[in-house]
């Protein structure tokens, strides 16, 4: 079992609702955002080498929230993207990853995860909207650190049970820019 596949259900209680609530509405608005160029240039907060900071007051939010965000598209498939979206919990007890994949993303076989070359496990996925299917994982400090020392990730999802996609994703200014996340 991987890191990025038990990390999951590390929030508990009370606390997980809110939390998944409020990730769930900075999903949907930083996909858009990612598909919005106008509103994406006004969000954006800061740039750290290939991840952009990107803020936004989800509707009912009394305060601004600020996700670490890096949008790619397939080298072979340039009509298939996917968006990587890291967040602090306002009680700053968890860190979060969530991604949205593309509609058509075979649900069962989850979200493979590689950092270097080096398997990191999977991640499954929580639930479609209409721009894409979103998987989630807690991040803990050893997922942490790897995203923080690695060159590159790459993110798999699988639209039949033998055929994977690969989403190569640049690790060039995570660790500056998760330093500065809100």
């Amino acid at each position: 079992m991987g890191i990025f596949e038990h990390g999951r259900g590390a929030l508990t209680g009370t606390a997980r609702l809110p939390a998944l609530a409020l990730v769930a509405a900075l999903a949907v608005t930083f996909a858009l955002a990612a598909s919005d160029p106008a509103f994406a240039q006004g969000a954006v907060k800061s740039v750290h080498k290939d991840w952009q900071i990107r803020c936004d007051t989800p509707p009912g939010a009394k305060a601004e929230q600020c996700a670490l965000i890096q949008s790619v598209t397939a080298e072979d498939r340039a009509n298939i993207g996917l968006t990587v979206i890291v967040l602090k919990t306002a009680d700053q007890k968890s860190k979060l990853m969530r991604v949205v994949a593309p509609l058509g993303v075979l649900l069962p076989s989850g979200l493979g995860l590689k950092i270097d070359n080096a398997d990191v496990g999977r991640a499954g996925f929580v639930r479609c909207l209409p721009n894409g299917c979103i998987a989630e994982v807690v991040m803990d400090d050893e997922l942490i650190k790897k995203l923080r020392t690695g060159k590159t990730s790459t993110f798999i999802i699988f639209q039949t049970p033998e055929e994977g996609i690969g989403f190569p994703m640049s690790l060039a200014g995570f660790g500056e820019g998760y330093d500065k996340l809100p």
